[in-house]
């Protein structure tokens, strides 16, 4: 079960957390930081806290609006609830705070039972809304949908990657669920920060369930970003084995009918559609497509990325080109 969230007090001032913002958490058993360095609240949410933010409003400079913005504009941060608490109430601030990514906006105009009753609102909300799972923190189908569409509707040129793990069943068999759930939380930090990283806020991250998951990217970076994210993967995921397993570079495991074979290290496959010589109207058709692409993927050897190169007027033209690392 996962550990109730605590709430981080933002105040880049410095302030001390407010009587009622204190008593509120405390009655809901969420404990209770004060954090005035941005920076660390950053660093904080990204590295996967459970937490609820509230922000001092009073205090909250051009530099606390764009921390805001920066992690509303994050798939993975997205998802925490950020409160702005200030005693002003003029339109101009509260605009701002909104504009910034705030879920809530809390002022000297509503009396404390109402400030309460409406940071109950903000959680409850995030609760039910959120279309995440619960593992990874990531965007589900419902955001991968949406992105899609929203790719579809902007116009530009864009990719849609569908990543796989191969042989995660068979690692699940002979290790534990635990330690599946702790590969996959690991391939979805490698995507995340791959991707925020290389394309900032022009990529997206999501994850469809179990090991399949979707990154969007400019159409131009598929190369270097996927290139980079087998290369992290590939180094990292033979520590996730035993020493034996991984100095032999395989593990004996049995079939459907009980029999032995040998069953390699997990690689990623990554198959990829993307809008350059076809025309899409729907995102199923884009999901569609990738998941063709990502299952072509899965027949080739190692960690491989491929990209569909066909025009929309060869369907039985092969697949594509192959990438790797």
């Amino acid at each position: 079960m996962r550990s109730r969230p605590t709430l981080i007090y933002h105040s880049p001032g410095a302030g001390a957390v407010p009587p009622l913002v204190r008593q509120w958490a405390e009655d809901r058993g969420y404990p209770v930081q004060a954090v005035p360095d941005g920076a660390a609240v950053e660093e904080l949410v990204l590295r996967g806290a459970n937490a609820v933010l509230v922000f001092d409003g009073d205090t909250l400079g051009p530099a606390g609006l764009a921390l805001l913005a920066r992690l509303k504009g994050d798939a993975f941060a997205a998802v925490v609830p950020v409160a702005v608490l200030g005693s002003a109430h003029e339109a101009g601030p509260v605009r701002a705070w909104f504009g910034a990514g705030a879920d809530e906006v809390i002022t000297g105009l509503f009396d404390g039972p109402e400030q309460r009753a409406r940071l109950e609102a903000m959680v409850a909300r995030a609760q039910r809304d959120v279309s995440v799972h619960p593992s990874t923190r990531m965007p589900g189908t419902t955001e991968i949908e949406r992105e899609i569409r929203r790719r579809l509707e902007a116009g530009g040129l864009f990719a849609v990657c569908y990543a796989d793990l191969d042989h995660f069943k068979e690692f699940n068999d002979r290790y534990s669920y635990y330690d599946g759930d702790r590969v996959i939380y690991l391939v979805s930090r490698i995507l995340h920060d791959v991707v925020r990283g290389m394309v900032g806020t022009e990529g997206f991250t999501g994850h469809i369930g179990g090991d399949d998951f979707i990154f969007v990217v400019p159409a131009e970076q598929i190369g270097p970003v996927c290139t980079e994210i087998l290369s992290v993967f590939d180094t990292l995921v033979p520590w996730q084995y035993n020493e034996q397993d991984r100095r032999a570079g395989y593990f004996f495991g049995k079939d459907r009918r009980g029999q032995l074979h040998r069953v390699p290290l997990m690689t990623l496959s990554i198959g990829i559609v993307t809008n350059r010589h076809r025309r899409f109207t729907h995102p199923a058709q884009v999901s569609e497509l990738a998941t063709e692409m990502k299952s072509y993927a899965k027949t080739l050897p190692g960690s491989v990325f491929v990209v569909d190169r066909r025009q929309a007027s060869e369907p039985d033209a092969p697949p594509g080109a192959r990438g790797g690392r």
